[in-house]
C-alpha cells in the first residue's frame, strides 16, 4: 500500500499535503483562505499544469477530497513521520518538505527553495492548526491505525442536523479576533467585556432570532437554542447574558405581553438597545414562585399599578443584568379592588437613559460568585414604584379602563402555570448551554487522553496512551455517548416546541423540566469527572476545565431546582398530562392510575432474565423494553404506595413529603425513556455508512450503561438475574473499547473550534 501511494504524487504534490490536509481536518478552509493559497499556486512556476490543477482540485471548497485522497495523504504522513521525532518537526512546512524529499532526487533544490518560501509565507497568512495537531499523525508502535476513517464532515452534519449551517455561521463570527479568550478575573471588566459581545451578537440578528419578522426576527427559537448552544462552548456568562437579555426579558414581553407591548419594545430589545432583566426570583422564595411577596397594587384613581417590595427578604434575588437593565419584568402578586389575582408580570422602568436609578428602585451587586462573573447578578428593591396600567404584560390576565380585572383563564392556579409555560424554551436553553459545556469537556479530555501518556509494560520503548487504559475508557467513554443522546433528545424537544399546539404544551413543559434537570446535572458530573481525568493539566485555568466547573454549576439551580423539577415531572406524570397537580386533584390522579395501571404492564418474559447472547444484548427493542418496564414500574408503585397512605387518611402534603425520593426515580427513569426513545428515532433516520454504525455503537453504549447503572433496581425487581448483569457489565467494557478506536473523532463530529474550546492541552 505504502508504495502505491508514494507513486500517487509528485514531490512538489506532496509538499503541499500536510498544509491541505490539517486545513480541512480542522475545518479552516473558508472560500477566502482557499482564494489565498490558489493564488499562490498559480504564481509558482516550479509546478507544471498538471501538479496546479491537482492541488486547485485539493483546495476547492465547494466539496471535500474523497475518502480514498484523505486515506493516501494519512499514509504519506504516517510513512514520514515514524522516522521524525516529533521535537525535531517543527511546522507542516516541515513535515511536507520532508515528505518531498524522501525517496525523491527529481526536484531541483532551487525549486524546492521557492516552494518552501511559498509554503512559509501560506503558513504566515492562515492561521493553520500548530504542529500538535499532525504531531498525532505520525505512528505509534502500540496504536493500530484504523481501518477505516470517519467522514468528521459527515458526522458533524448527522450530530447537528438541520442546525448545522447556523451553528457553522456563529462559530464563524466568534472566530473574529474581537471575541478574544483573554481570561478577566476583574468582574467589572469582565462584565464590559461580556456587554459588548452581547451588543455585537445583537447587531448581527442573532438577539431577535425567536421574535417575529415585524420587529426584526426569523420566529424561529430552533435557530435561537443553536446560537445559545454555541456560545455556552465560547463563554457561559456571555450565554446566560445573551438568554436574559432575549430569551427571558424579551421572551416574557413576547410571549405574557400583547400587540402594544411587541411594537413598543420587541425591536429595541432584539437589537440590545434597550436592556432588561427578568426579575421572578426572590430572596425568601427561590423555586416557590407561586407565593412571591412582591406586590403590584393597581390603584384605580391614577390607573397605575403600584409595585412594591413589602420586606427585605422579598428582594429580587439573582437577577442577571440586573446592573445593565433600564427595565425589569417584575413578576409579583396582582392585587385589583383588594382582591389577589395572583403572579403577573409587569414592566417596570429601573434607570433613565443616562443609566441613572430611577426613584423608588434600589440595587445592589450580588459581587463575586462561584463562576459567571461576567454576568451582572443583583437584588432589587420597590419601595411603592408607580407604572402605567399599560405595563402590565395582560397576554392572560387584564385590567380594564373600569378597574376590573378579567382573564379568559379563570382558574387563578391554571391561569399561573400557563403563564409559565409559556417560558418553557428557558429551561431548554439551560439544558442546551450544560450540555455544551459537558461537550466541551469531553472533548478536551478525550484529546489530552489521546496523547498523555503514562506508564506501560517494562519492555515497551514507550508509555500508553492513558485512553489505553480500560479504566480511562470507562471513566470518558459512557459519557460521551449520554452526551450525545441527551442532545438528540433536546434536538427533538426544541423542534416539538417551535411547532407545537396548546394540547402538547404540558407534555413539552414535563419533559422541557425533567431533560432540564437530568442534563445539568449530567453536566456537573461530567465536568468534575473530565477535570480529574486531566490530572493537574485540568486544574490550569488556560485548559478551561477550571471555568467549565465552576460557570456550569449554577445551572442546575437556576431556572427551576433540579429536584423540585424533577417532582413536577413525577406530579405531571401523575396526572398523565391532563390536568393541574394540586391538593384537590391528587386523589383523580391516584384513581386514574388504579384504572389505568395494572400488573398487564409489568408482566415479562422469564427468559428475559437469563438471556446473555450479544444479539439480545444489543437489541434495541430489549432496550426500549426494559426501560419502558422501570418507568411503568415505579409509576405503579409509586401510585400504589400513595393511595394506601390516603387510605390511612395521611394528608396530600405528607403523602407528597413521604413519596419525595420514589417521584424523583420516576422522573429519572421517564426522562431516560425519553432520551432513549429519540436516540432510536434518530438513528432510524439515518442512511447506512460508516457514521452510522459508530453511532450505533454509542447508542448501545448508553442503553446498556445506563440499565448497568440501575441493575440494582433491576434485580430487585427479578428482571434480571446476576448472570444477565454480568453479561451487561462485560458487553459496557467491550463497547467502550470499540469507542476508544475512533474517539478522536467522534469529538471532532461535535464541531467545536478550538477558539471555542479555549484549552491549551487540546
Amino acid at each position: 500500500m505504502a508504495n502505491t501511494v508514494k507513486e500517487l504524487y509528485t514531490p512538489a504534490l506532496k509538499s503541499f499535503i500536510p498544509m491541505i490536509y490539517v486545513a480541512w481536518a480542522d475545518g479552516l478552509l473558508s472560500p477566502s483562505e482557499a482564494k489565498i493559497i490558489r493564488e499562490k499556486i498559480q504564481s509558482l512556476p516550479q509546478l507544471n499544469v498538471e501538479e496546479k490543477q491537482q492541488l486547485l482540485e485539493w483546495i476547492d471548497p465547494s466539496q471535500w477530497p474523497d475518502e480514498n485522497t484523505f486515506k493516501s495523504w494519512m499514509a504519506l504522513m504516517k510513512d514520514v513521520g515514524s522516522d521524525t521525532h516529533p521535537d525535531e518537526t517543527q511546522s507542516i512546512v516541515d513535515l511536507g518538505l520532508a515528505m518531498a524529499r524522501r525517496g525523491n532526487t527529481s526536484i531541483a533544490q532551487s525549486d524546492l527553495a521557492a516552494i518552501t518560501e511559498a509554503l512559509t509565507d501560506l503558513q504566515k497568512q492562515i492561521n493553520f492548526a500548530p504542529p500538535a495537531k499532525f504531531r498525532a499523525l505520525q505512528t505509534d508502535p502500540l496504536e493500530k491505525p484504523p481501518e477505516n476513517i470517519l467522514d468528521i464532515n459527515l458526522l458533524q452534519r448527522i450530530i447537528d442536523g438541520d442546525n448545522y449551517e447556523d451553528k457553522l455561521r456563529i462559530k464563524k463570527l466568534l472566530s473574529d479576533p474581537v471575541f478574544d479568550r483573554k481570561i478577566i478575573r476583574d468582574k467589572e471588566q469582565y462584565r464590559l467585556k461580556i456587554l459588548h459581545w452581547l451588543k455585537l451578537l445583537a447587531a448581527h440578528g442573532y438577539g431577535a432570532l425567536g421574535y417575529p419578522t415585524e420587529y426584526g426576527g426569523q420566529g424561529n427559537i430552533i435557530k435561537y437554542a443553536s446560537v445559545f448552544e454555541v456560545l455556552s462552548h465560547f463563554d457561559l456568562s456571555l450565554a446566560v447574558k445573551f438568554g436574559v437579555q432575549f430569551g427571558l426579558f424579551g421572551g416574557s414581553v413576547q410571549h405574557l405581553g400583547t400587540k402594544k407591548h411587541h411594537d413598543k419594545y420587541l425591536t429595541a430589545i432584539g437589537n440590545g438597545e434597550l436592556l432588561g432583566c427578568f426579575a421572578m426570583t426572590e430572596t425568601g422564595h427561590g423555586s416557590n414562585v407561586r407565593d412571591l411577596e412582591t406586590t403590584a397594587t393597581y390603584d384605580a384613581d391614577t390607573h397605575q399599578l403600584v409595585v412594591h417590595t413589602p420586606h427585605n427578604a422579598a428582594g429580587k434575588e439573582y437577577i442577571g443584568n440586573a446592573l445593565h437593565a433600564r427595565v425589569a419584568s417584575v413578576f409579583a402578586q396582582l392585587i385589583v379592588q383588594g382582591s389577589n389575582q395572583g403572579v403577573h408580570a409587569i414592566l417596570v422602568p429601573l434607570r433613565d437613559e443616562n443609566n441613572e436609578l430611577l426613584s423608588g428602585i434600589r440595587v445592589e451587586d450580588n459581587g463575586y460568585k462561584m463562576g459567571l462573573n461576567g454576568v451582572d447578578n443583583g437584588r432589587i428593591w420597590f419601595d411603592h414604584v408607580k407604572v402605567p396600567r399599560e405595563n402590565l404584560l395582560n397576554r392572560f390576565g387584564n385590567i380594564t379602563l373600569l378597574g376590573r380585572y378579567e382573564s379568559e383563564i379563570p382558574n387563578p392556579s391554571k391561569r399561573f402555570f400557563t403563564m409559565l409555560g409559556t417560558l418553557v424554551a428557558g429551561r431548554i436553553c439551560v439544558a442546551k448551554g450544560a450540555l455544551s459545556a459537558a461537550k466541551s469537556a469531553l472533548v478536551i479530555a478525550v484529546k489530552y487522553a489521546i496523547k498523555r501518556r503514562q506508564f506501560g509494560p517494562d519492555h515497551a520503548k514507550q508509555e500508553m496512551l492513558i485512553m489505553d487504559y480500560p479504566s480511562h475508557q470507562r471513566r470518558l467513554l459512557p459519557r460521551l455517548a449520554r452526551a450525545l443522546a441527551a442532545d438528540f433528545a433536546l434536538q427533538d424537544l426544541v423542534t416539538r416546541y417551535q411547532h407545537t399546539s396548546t394540547d402538547d404544551l404540558r407534555i413539552i413543559e414535563t419533559q422541557a423540566a425533567g431533560i432540564k434537570a437530568y442534563t445539568t446535572w449530567f453536566a456537573n458530573e461530567t465536568i468534575q469527572e473530565c477535570r480529574e481525568a486531566c490530572g493537574g493539566k485540568g486544574y490550569l485555568s488556560e485548559n478551561g476545565l477550571a471555568d467549565l466547573r465552576a460557570d456550569a454549576d449554577i445551572f442546575a439551580t437556576f431556572e427551576g431546582d433540579n429536584t423540585v423539577l424533577m417532582q413536577l415531572v413525577a406530579k405531571g406524570l401523575l396526572s398523565s398530562f391532563k390536568q393541574e397537580f394540586n391538593d384537590a386533584g391528587f386523589m383523580g390522579a391516584i384513581r386514574y392510575l388504579a384504572n389505568q395501571v395494572s400488573d398487564s404492564f409489568l408482566s415479562i418474559n422469564p427468559v428475559y432474565k437469563r438471556k446473555t447472547d450479544v444479539d439480545h444484548l444489543l437489541d434495541p427493542g430489549f432496550h426500549r423494553h426494559a426501560f419502558q418496564f422501570r418507568q411503568r414500574k415505579l409509576l405503579y408503585s409509586l401510585g400504589s404506595r400513595m393511595r394506601e397512605m390516603f387510605k390511612k387518611r395521611i394528608t396530600p402534603y405528607d403523602v407528597f413529603l413521604r413519596s419525595q425520593t420514589h417521584m424523583i426515580e420516576l422522573a429519572k427513569a421517564y426522562v431516560e425513556m425519553i432520551i432513549l426513545e429519540q436516540f432510536q428515532n434518530r438513528l432510524n433516520q439515518i442512511d447506512n455508512s460508516l457514521e452510522k454504525d459508530t453511532l450505533t455503537t454509542l447508542y448501545q453504549l448508553f442503553a446498556l450503561e445506563t440499565i448497568e447503572q440501575n441493575k440494582g433496581w433491576y434485580l430487585e425487581q427479578d428482571y434480571l438475574e446476576y448472570v444477565k448483569t454480568k453479561a451487561i457489565r462485560h458487553t459496557v467494557d467491550r463497547l467502550c473499547s470499540q469507542v476508544r478506536d475512533q474517539c478522536h473523532l467522534i469529538v471532532d463530529g461535535f464541531g467545536i473550534p478550538d477558539h471555542l474550546l479555549g484549552a491549551e492541552i487540546v
